[in-house]
């Protein structure tokens, strides 16, 4: 099991609070108005949009909310123009870390990020650093309770899924970025609830960290950067066994 795997898995748990707060929110509208602007806003012919959508649907933003951010997004609507950028670095230990960011001011988000890397260990590195050692992938989860691995497998696999993994408390499922939607499909299709469904960069080779201090070095620079409003997904390729993982989750 990917110990980076096993923490996406405890994030999307973490969602919870980050919607209490909103802030959950304010990233999925971001991502809906930079999505529509940069594909147009028919979700049909914008897979990122869809996407965007079905996430912001998945944490119970309002339909309403989602169409205003469709429309300034599009112009349609007057509001903060916001752009996409992705920081490479590592973390301590040679972890690389791809940080996507949707911001409104880029030399601030770029102070900041790497301000995030340095105060905890890490590093910001130069475009192209670190980014060949990851992939784009489709990553659906499904709760362990909501499907037996028989019945998940010939769904996802009948709907073109690349592998299933077991998370512990949850399944993940991987699939090409332009199959996502219709794996997800297939899998709620057969009856199956999806707990979330997004577009990840997943690491190609992962680096084994199998002692707590190392764990919690590299988390402490992943936790500061997901804390950030501006960022939207912390890509790392850190792979912690399970009973580490728990001991520094205690």
């Amino acid at each position: 099991m990917s110990g980076h795997s096993k923490w996406h898995s405890i994030k999307h748990k973490k969602g919870a609070a980050d919607q209490a707060r909103g802030k959950l929110f304010a990233k999925l509208i971001r991502q809906i108005e930079v999505a529509a602007r940069e594909g147009g806003a028919d979700p049909d012919a914008n897979p990122t949009l869809r996407t965007m959508i079905a996430k912001a649907r998945d944490a119970s933003v309002p339909v309403d909310t989602i169409d205003r951010a469709i429309k300034r997004g599009t112009g349609d609507l007057d509001g903060v123009r916001y752009e996409q950028v992705t920081y490479e670095g590592y973390a301590p230990n040679g972890v690389a870390v791809l940080v996507e960011v949707v911001t409104d001011n880029r030399n601030r988000a770029g102070a900041e990020i790497k301000n995030a890397f340095t105060r905890n260990g890490g590093s910001l590195a130069e475009p192209g650093a670190v980014a060949w050692q990851f992939e784009r992938k489709g990553v659906i989860i499904v709760d362990r309770a909501a499907a037996g691995e028989d019945d998940l497998m010939a769904a996802a696999v009948d709907a073109g899924a690349e592998d299933i993994t077991d998370q512990g408390d949850t399944w993940e499922v991987t699939t090409a970025p332009s199959d996502l939607h219709k794996v997800r499909d297939g899998i709620e299709a057969a009856g199956i609830p999806v707990a979330s469904a997004d577009l990840l960069m997943l690491a190609t080779t992962t680096v084994p960290l199998t002692d707590q201090t190392e764990a919690k070095a590299v988390l402490r620079v992943i936790d500061a950067l997901e804390d950030h409003d501006d960022v939207q997904n912390v890509n790392a390729n850190f792979d912690i066994p399970d009973d580490v993982l728990q001991a520094v989750m205690a």
